[in-house]
């Protein structure tokens, strides 16, 4: 997808890196810190004050649904202002204005990844058993980068036209936060509301997640084909929303 613009692409993803933490003391160590301090708000929450306690090793299911969703939240939260936030870029050249959301999932998937450290850590720390299913995620992390790309570049141009959009959809990740099997299992949805998971994208992936490193188990068919069918609608809806509005973006700018 990027072909003659992947020069550009890495050279935009090396400055945000570089500029996400200047001027701050810690720098990258935020990436440890941010997820830790999220994730100790929930384990005290969820497991003192309103006592769930149907889950061995809480806090490594609790970190294995948390650090996809931290990805999850901030690729789209910045992919969506990606563009409109770089409309100068946009509206005095012609820059290929797809590669700004890109480059948000980027980012926010190499502080994922130099999160997961944390993870494997707390499994050592806990006892909490290394399965062969980790490997899975070899296969599940190109396709939860796949749906966030076909999805941020959705919302990033819907942006441009619309404003509200990256209003609502802090409110929307909200209220999906809670349909995500994050901070319980699925086991404790009721069997007639277990349809919000089924057909949930993203309580598929997160749910993915859960299975290959903590329960040492390989996803359901169900979470398999709503994953995989999921990112290819979501990226082939962005790249026709793309080829239809590109030429249309720098006007609305």
């Amino acid at each position: 997808m990027l072909g003659k613009h992947s020069t550009l692409f890495w050279a935009l993803v090396r400055r945000h890196l570089a500029s996400r933490y200047r001027g701050s003391l810690f720098g990258f160590l935020w990436t440890i810190f941010n997820p830790l301090m999220l994730m100790a708000t929930y384990w005290l929450v969820f497991r003192y004050y309103i006592r769930f306690n149907t889950v061995d090793n809480y806090t490594v299911f609790l970190m294995a649904g948390l650090l996809p969703w931290i990805w999850t939240t901030s690729a789209l939260v910045e992919g969506t202002a990606a563009i409109v936030s770089s409309g100068h870029l946009i509206t005095k050249s012609l820059f290929p204005s797809y590669i700004l959301p890109l480059v948000s999932v980027t980012t926010t998937g190499i502080h994922f990844l130099l999160s997961l450290p944390i993870l494997l850590s707390l499994m050592i720390v806990t006892g909490t058993p290394f399965h062969t299913t980790l490997l899975g995620l070899f296969i599940l992390l190109p396709l939860h980068a796949a749906f966030l790309v076909g999805a941020t570049l959705i919302l990033a141009i819907l942006n441009v036209r619309f404003r509200d959009v990256q209003h609502l959809l802090g409110n929307l990740l909200t209220f999906l936060f809670f349909l995500c099997p994050i901070v319980y299992p699925i086991s404790a949805v009721p069997e007639r509301f277990r349809w919000t998971m089924d057909f949930n994208p993203l309580a598929a992936l997160i749910s993915s997640y859960s299975h290959l490193i903590y329960e040492g188990v390989w996803p359901s068919f169900n979470a398999i084909i709503v994953s995989s069918g999921s990112a290819a609608v979501v990226c082939l809806i962005a790249k026709m929303l793309y080829e239809s509005q590109k030429e249309r973006l720098a006007e609305h700018l």
